[in-house]
């Protein structure tokens, strides 16, 4: 049976039933809520997720559960992402790899980030490293490049997948430096680091946040960081400009809530993570890891993507860059 509203009475039906969405925004939340992150553990997006969903999860009185679901480049993850409840109980951690590169190099891709998923915070972003094992008989950036002229397409570097941050950092350095290194493709950022330290590959580009204990460990060898200049954390390691003038890569981490989400529960899940990143104990925490908070506002980290966008196309593009 269909029931017809008088014409006034619609306005207000919409109303109540909008009435529940607000109410849910202004005691969010109210349960656990669920982070997921498009690679597995150890890796940076991992290890950024944890701290500040430890924190929020100090906040909130709820907890903050960490999710895995590695696979293409993080498309697996964002698929998953996409399809929640969009009730601000299920966000997502991506890389910027996953929101900005991806739809350029994967092409049948069922996500689409600017559909599909609406910006809360750019959380952290931090440079990459070049490093090579202990034993490496390369102790500068220079020995390196010199080697891979030599032996074009004979040496090789290890990434977290395809499209990965890891993957583009190195990527975008071997396009500087005019030279070409075979790329093998991980599961995740922790796998190729371990491959890397065991001396599986022979060079690989990691997120500090991953790389950064294996390196003061004395199981890697840092030739160079990609941040403009050298990385506080690693005041010893030059940075790539220093070798190839101009040159800087970095990498971030964010949050983002599934397309449809309540307007008011992503402005409180901004706000929180905000004041969540802005205490000594965050920043001592995240750098540490290499890392260091951003917390811009929805609007800003989508303008920020979006030209993110244009130039990972132009990367991609010229290197040729395509998942298999």
């Amino acid at each position: 049976m269909r029931i017809f509203l008088p014409r006034l009475a619609r306005p207000l039906a919409a109303v109540l039933a909008f009435a529940p969405l607000v109410a849910a925004a202004q005691g969010f939340p109210s349960k656990p809520v669920r982070f997921i992150v498009p690679f597995p553990p150890g890796g940076a997006t991992d290890i950024s997720a944890r701290i500040v969903g430890q924190k929020l999860s100090e906040m909130w009185g709820q907890t903050v559960v960490i999710e895995n679901r590695g696979g293409a480049g993080g498309n697996v993850g964002a698929a998953e992402a996409a399809k929640a409840t969009p009730d601000g109980y299920t966000l997502f951690f991506p890389s910027g790899s996953v929101m900005t590169a991806n739809e350029h190099i994967y092409a049948n891709m069922n996500v689409r980030p600017e559909r599909d998923f609406i910006p809360i915070t750019n959380v952290v972003r931090g440079a990459q490293v070049i490093a090579v094992p202990e034993n490496s008989p390369y102790k500068t950036l220079k020995d390196l490049i010199a080697a891979a002229k030599a032996n074009p397409g004979k040496l090789n570097y290890g990434h977290a997948g395809i499209g990965s941050q890891t993957h583009l950092a190195a990527e975008n350095f071997l396009l500087a430096a005019g030279i070409e290194i075979q790329n093998v493709p991980y599961k995740g950022e922790g796998p190729a680091v371990a491959d890397l330290v065991a001396g599986q590959t022979t060079t690989a580009t990691p997120n500090i946040a991953a790389a950064i204990s294996f390196v003061s460990g004395g199981k890697l060898r840092a030739l160079a960081v990609t941040s403009k200049e050298r990385a506080p954390q690693l005041r010893d390691v030059p940075a790539v400009s220093e070798t190839i003038p101009g040159f800087e890569n970095y990498g971030w981490f964010g949050l983002v809530a599934p397309t449809g989400t309540p307007k008011d529960v992503v402005d409180k899940a901004y706000r929180d993570t905000v004041k969540a990143l802005d205490s000594t104990e965050m920043r001592a925490r995240f750098f540490v890891q290499g890392l260091e908070p951003v917390g811009n506002s929805p609007e800003e980290f989508a303008r920020a993507m979006a030209t993110e966008r244009a130039r990972w196309a132009k990367v991609v593009r010229e290197r040729r860059i395509k998942a298999t």
